[in-house]
């Protein structure tokens, strides 16, 4: 008897036009990237009553939970004050350049794969698929100085410039090492799509965080002084610069300038994630479905963002003479010998897993050697000689 073919049903796959779609996606990611940054608020002061054994915010919402909520209130209705002799066009637009950098980097972010309900498919779960998205968050990275500097200068305080020029040198000087570590992950898996870096990761089986872990570890350093987060908050320093570049700034400026910080956080732990921790991905498992690694993804950030607020009360603040040593004597040059390391490895085709026993054979004894931080006696000889 002949064989019946069997006809299989007709699966073609829906698409919502581009726009739509576009739009859909954008209110999704920044209105949880909004989110989080609001509910990092609440978590810092959660934490920080944890760790240092207090309560913490309790008395607005269940568990405190609303407390974003009333601070974003309180900041709107807020007097709003210029200074006498501030630039009004610079002053107002300093809070602004300092919070959109962070928010348009989100927009590259590969959070999952395809997202697909039903006969419906939504494509990558990012914004934008840019061939070149390191590239574009690099230059991001670079615009988010122009808003600290000008906020410390426009306000026409001392104290403010004071911490404007602290922040830019150091964002400046923290940056070369952050890009220089981004490089080698990019040289390592031979792309500038952050879509490809971390499935190349996902599909080898091998996070950057394993063979390249003086990258990942320069890295997460660099990540503290690009955010200005503590040991690297010279910028706002309480003690000595009253409240840094924001001193004279009230209002939702003053949120504003917050509401970057935290945004910058969250890209930040999301960029970690993508360069060294494999994205959504998990160990040992080559493909998963958007829903699983959404929620992958979201707890690696995570991690990164807890480590923000646990080492803000574990470390102690650097002086400003040993950070930028720690920058320029150290970490610099441990950045730059790590990539001529990784571009050795890759053009001789040699297994990625050497980086590692290379780090500790070549990188660490550099390290001993030229990153011993100088004697406190001729520090003070130094200082009595300037004086």
């Amino acid at each position: 008897m002949p064989v019946e073919a069997v006809t299989l049903a007709d699966t073609t796959t829906k698409e919502l036009p581009l726009l739509v779609l576009w739009l859909f996606k954008a209110g999704l990611i920044y209105g949880g990237l909004l989110g989080t940054a609001a509910l990092m608020t609440l978590a810092e002061r959660k934490v920080s009553a944890w760790i240092q054994y207090r309560i913490g915010p309790n008395r607005v919402g269940p568990w405190g939970l609303l407390q974003p909520l009333a601070d974003g209130v309180k900041f709107i209705f807020k007097e709003e004050v210029v200074p006498d002799g501030a630039n009004p066009l610079m002053f107002r637009l300093a809070p602004i350049l300092s919070a959109v950098p962070a928010m348009l980097a989100i927009a590259v972010i590969p959070f999952a794969g395809e997202v697909k309900i039903g006969d419906w498919s939504f494509g990558t779960l990012s914004i934008a698929n840019l061939d070149i998205s390191v590239l574009y968050v690099g230059a991001l990275t670079g615009l988010s100085v122009y808003g600290v500097i000008l906020g410390g200068w426009s306000s026409n305080s001392k104290y403010s410039l004071l911490g404007g020029l602290r922040a830019s040198a150091q964002m400046i000087s923290y940056e070369l090492t952050l890009l220089l570590a981004v490089l080698s992950v990019v040289l390592m898996n031979g792309s500038l799509d952050l879509r490809a870096i971390a499935a190349d990761q996902a599909s080898t089986g091998m996070w950057n965080a394993i063979v390249q872990p003086v990258a990942f570890v320069l890295f997460v350093i660099a990540m503290f002084a690009e955010t200005n987060r503590h040991p690297f908050d010279f910028a706002e320093c309480e003690p000595e610069l009253v409240g840094g570049f924001h001193t004279e700034y009230s209002s939702m400026k003053f949120a504003l300038f917050f509401l970057g910080e935290y945004c910058a956080m969250v890209v930040m732990a999301c960029l970690a994630t993508t360069f060294f921790l494999g994205g959504g991905a998990l160990p040992f498992i080559a493909e998963l479905a958007w829903y699983v690694e959404l929620p992958v993804f979201c707890a690696k950030a995570s991690s990164f963002l807890f480590l923000f607020l646990w080492v803000r009360w574990t470390l102690p603040r650097f002086r400003y003479d040993q950070l930028m040593t720690l920058g320029w004597q150290v970490m610099l040059p441990l950045a730059l010998v790590n990539l001529f390391v990784t571009g050795a490895v890759v053009a001789l085709g040699w297994h990625p897993l050497l980086m590692p026993l290379l780090a500790i054979a070549v990188l660490v004894p550099f390290a001993l050697l030229f990153g011993r931080p100088r004697p406190r006696s001729e520090s003070l000889t130094h200082e009595g000689a300037a004086g």
